[in-house]
């Protein structure tokens, strides 16, 4: 097999290729040897490969398979080749690590110096595939005694620690390379041990190879990391960044290496107490050490201890291998005391919603106020203010409302549209109609305003709406998804028409499953874009929230599982990192499963190659005379709100989502195609329709302020 095979048979298994003439004939030798156990793992590797989700292509076929040879198990597996058999065993690292942080980390080569709590801290590191490749050094060979923290076995006593270490991580990774030094590391070979490394762990017993090893580590320019199994005591010295700093963090003064060399058990002891410092130690290390060489033979350690121990190296590995801060020092994870502070959590109490308050109307003009205030809009933020004076009702709009999607006000003139209609229904309804007129200021401005004059009109048609319009609401139950009744769209196309817009539908089960992927993608966006996402959390109101605005939470009408997720994502921390993955797919499930379950989607259009402020409220007029047609034929309806609904120009959708204006632009694109929407009609708003049980709640409105007759 070779001198380098043979020197490496102890700790080290052959990988063999079958390609390979030398290895073949191995390969043959080993299955005439009946001694010789058999484990073919290919195909239920590969199965699990096929099973697993987003799985990358990687140029590795079965050309890379190996046979793997453990001489001290007697037993050959077959496996993929090294690639493959890493992306399918860290695979479930994702996304603590990505795929790239896994790569990068791969690219460094770890030390580590004494084997007993260091045994833990290799395996551990090899088990989280936070590294390329392993050194490890210990002279021991494991005793009996050793097993109490070494995660060995009975056949490994009389075997080199170093070694045992090493067998253990081939049986997990046979192709990650593990060099063993088992003489050890002293001052003749700390050099060649530290040759190459990125980081080196110190876990070594001798108080003078401590200091050997910083020096080195220092000459080196290489982090060195220990941890002390008593309390989470973790010690990081970054001579990578500071090879200057003293060793020990300066707390054994001028003692020099020679100083420390040879010392019993007893005599390590003030050293350890100025390292670990005396107020610092457990009460029972504290107590063993003045029992060290009396009562025991030396300072005791718990594989438990031994185990956070490693658990803390390994986060330190892994954020100095990703170039993440940290900082020469130490820190105490300390089991112990976090669980002296145990305590039941805070009960996960319903929250208590208060009544909304009867609405008390006492005359004409209070009631098309009212009325007026009772119109849809987005978020339910009401942009606008009402005011009735002795022979009118104005209705202006209020900037101050306005969002990032409400590009150039357009969505909040919507919004005034609808309230001037639900105004002259009421108006109608109390014979107190008269005509109305808008006033736009100058582009861009935002000045918007409505005048209903009063007068003696009763249209009979509008009026027919009034009861309609005190009752509309938005419902976002899931839908039932059954075909819209015959007629139902002719209706609505009618009232569309009647007040001066178009109606776009698509109401086929393949059509409204594409507009469920190009709504969900768009709302995916609004969540991964950092001012969309805290403008759409901010209309949400709760319990304990100002409820007169904002869109009541018991209103979104979530299943446990979307409550569930949906807390998730109301943190801001969660929503940057999945940011910093370009993740977030399963974001736009809420409305998609929704559109989904619709009957059908529409979308209120006007005629305009260039709106302005006016031609969008005449629409929001259309848009409240649908949706309250919709819902006297007997369906639910929910305005649904895609980010680019008002943009016009690349530059807007530019500004609303920097980072994906291109996909805007498709998506916006394809569902103007979806719905047939020629391109002199501009969209007012998109409404989803369907059968669905009733609304469990209506957002509450602003409060009407009292009417002035004096002017």
């Amino acid at each position: 097999m070779g001198d380098d095979r043979s020197r490496a048979a102890d700790h080290r298994p052959l990988i063999l290729d079958l390609a390979d003439p030398e290895d073949a004939r191995i390969l043959a030798a080993l299955r005439d040897d009946s001694r010789i156990e058999f484990l073919d793992l290919r195909a239920s590797l590969r199965a699990e490969h096929s099973g697993m989700v987003a799985a990358p292509d990687i140029p590795e076929g079965p050309e890379a398979d190996r046979w793997i040879y453990y001489p001290w198990r007697a037993a050959v597996i077959g496996l993929p080749g090294p690639r493959t058999f890493r992306l399918i065993r860290l695979d479930r690292n994702r996304n603590k690590l990505t795929r790239a942080e896994q790569d990068r980390l791969a690219g460094h080569t770890i030390g580590i110096i004494g084997q007993s709590a260091g045994h833990a801290i290799a395996h551990l590191l090899a088990l989280e595939g936070v590294c390329g490749g392993l050194r490890l050094a210990d002279l021991d060979d494991i005793e009996l005694s050793n097993l109490n923290r070494v995660a060995g076995t009975l056949f490994d006593i009389g075997v080199n620690k170093a070694v045992v270490t090493a067998r253990r991580i081939a049986e997990l990774d046979p192709y990650l390379p593990v060099r063993v030094f088992e003489a050890g590391v002293d001052e003749n070979s700390v050099d060649e041990f530290l040759d190459g490394l990125d980081i080196v762990v110190e876990e070594c017993d001798s108080l003078d190879m401590k200091l050997v090893i910083r020096e080195a580590a220092a000459r080196h320019r290489i982090p060195v990391l220990m941890e002390t199994s008593d309390r989470g005591l973790l010690d990081v010295e970054r001579f990578d960044l500071e090879p200057g700093r003293p060793a020990f963090h300066g707390l054994l003064g001028e003692v020099s290496a020679r100083d420390l060399r040879g010392l019993t058990s007893r005599e390590k002891a003030p050293y350890v107490v100025k390292l670990l410092g005396a107020a610092g130690l457990s009460a029972r290390l504290g107590a063993s050490l003045v029992e060290v060489g009396e009562t025991v033979n030396s300072w005791p350690q718990l594989a438990g201890d031994v185990g956070l121990g490693a658990a803390s190296v390994a986060a330190a590995v892994r954020r100095i291998g990703l170039g993440w801060k940290l900082d020469s020092g130490r820190v105490r994870v300390d089991v112990e005391a976090h669980l002296d502070e145990l305590a039941d959590p805070p009960p996960n109490d319903e929250p208590v919603w208060a009544e909304a308050p009867p609405e008390h109307v006492t005359g004409p003009l209070e009631s098309v106020l009212a009325c007026a205030q009772r119109a849809p809009s987005g978020g339910n933020m009401q942009p606008w203010s009402l005011r009735a004076g002795a022979d009118d009702v104005a209705i202006e709009l209020a900037p101050e409302y306005s969002t990032a999607m409400d590009i150039g006000y357009r969505g909040s003139a919507v919004a005034l549209g609808a309230a001037v209609y639900n105004a002259r229904v009421a108006a109608a309804a109390h014979g107190i109609l008269g005509p109305h007129e808008y006033v736009e200021g100058a582009p861009g401005s935002g000045r918007l305003l409505a005048r209903l004059r009063l007068g003696n009109d009763r249209d009979a048609e509008l009026a027919a709406d009034y009861p309609a319009v005190l009752r509309r609401e938005t419902n976002r139950r899931v839908g039932t998804g059954a075909r819209l009744a015959d007629g139902v769209l002719d209706a609505l196309t009618v009232a569309a028409e009647s007040a001066g817009a178009r109606l776009r539908a698509v109401v086929e089960r393949e059509d409204i499953e594409e507009a469920a992927r190009l709504l969900g993608d768009s709302d995916r966006i609004r969540y991964l874009t950092p001012r969309l996402y805290e403008e759409m959390l901010a209309e949400v109101r709760w319990a304990d929230d100002d409820p007169e605005t904002g869109i009541d939470a018991r209103s979104l009408e979530l299943t446990d599982d979307e409550w569930a997720a949906f807390e998730i994502t109301t943190r801001a921390d969660v929503m940057a990192q999945v940011r910093s993955w370009s993740g977030g797919s399963a974001l736009g499930k809420y409305t998609g499963d929704r559109v989904r379950s619709s009957s059908a989607i529409v979308a209120v259009t006007f005629d305009a190659i260039d709106p302005r402020l006016t031609d969008y409220a005449a629409a929001g007029a259309a848009v409240a005379r649908v949706w309250v047609r919709a819902e006297r034929l007997g369906l639910c309806v929910q305005p649904i709100s895609p980010v680019y609904l008002y943009a016009r120009r690349p530059v807007e959708l530019a500004a609303i989502s920097p980072d994906f204006a291109d996909t805007l632009a498709s998506l916006q694109g394809r569902f103007l195609d979806l719905l047939e929407v020629p391109e002199h009609e501009t969209m007012a708003l998109v409404l989803r329709l369907s059968y669905a049980s009733a609304a469990t709640v209506r957002s509450r409105r602003r409060p009407v302020l009292g009417v002035d007759t004096s002017s």
